[in-house]
């Protein structure tokens, strides 16, 4: 509890200090994480958390969501089509939209379901051939793509290349989601968190700094 009271505290000071319009939510990442460590900063009030994988968050937090309908679950980890039917009935916001079979999955499985879940693209900033997400180059094509699928494409993600400055990345970012007129940007993580905000970051996706090391 203590760490995230740091967190939102350094969150003030930056925006402050930069003199930044923005009001970021900090998504807490809980992926290998058990309950008994989240369920103190759900008492605490904190409502965004961000899981890896579809099966450990079906496991985690399907009662949890059921008790308290403010929590809003983010999923930032690849998504597989398999796995979309269940991604889509339990998380508010999908980070990992980078293919047109995702996406008609996504809207499909939406309109069967009843649901209209928040979708950032996951752009793939640095070129990385390791690395999921739409090429920049691609990226305007591949969001009319999702418009005229009526996807509720409301940011962009990214996961910078770890071999360079963020802030190369983070200010490329901006730089697309102005052009595409979009309203959230959903990058930062423990180690560069601060940076991210500089840059327009409207979701921070923080784990370690918040909950300790994994094991």
């Amino acid at each position: 509890m203590k760490n995230l009271l740091n967190i939102e505290s350094k969150v003030k000071q930056k925006i402050q200090d930069k003199k930044l319009n923005i009001f970021p939510k900090i998504i807490a990442v809980s992926k290998t994480f058990k309950l008994n460590n989240i369920i103190p900063l759900i008492e605490h009030g904190h409502i965004h958390f961000g899981e890896n994988k579809v099966q450990e968050a079906l496991e985690k937090w399907t009662d949890i969501k059921l008790k308290n309908n403010k929590i809003k679950l983010h999923l930032i980890g690849k998504l597989q089509t398999n796995k979309a039917k269940f991604a889509v009935k339990l998380f508010d916001y999908i980070h990992s939209l980078d293919n047109e079979k995702l996406a008609k999955k996504i809207s499909s499985l939406q309109q069967d379901q009843n649901r209209d879940l928040g979708l950032f693209i996951q752009v793939n900033i640095g070129n990385e051939d390791q690395k999921s997400g739409v090429n920049e180059v691609n990226l305007l094509d591949f969001y009319n793509y999702c418009l005229d699928l009526k996807l509720n494409i409301v940011g962009l993600m990214c996961i910078p290349p770890v071999n360079e400055d963020a802030n190369i990345s983070f200010k490329k970012m901006k730089n697309l989601k102005n052009k595409l007129n979009l309203k959230e940007l959903s990058m930062g993580m423990s180690s560069d968190y601060l940076d991210a905000l500089v840059h327009d970051a409207s979701y921070i996706r923080v784990g370690s700094s918040i909950f300790g090391e994994r094991s």
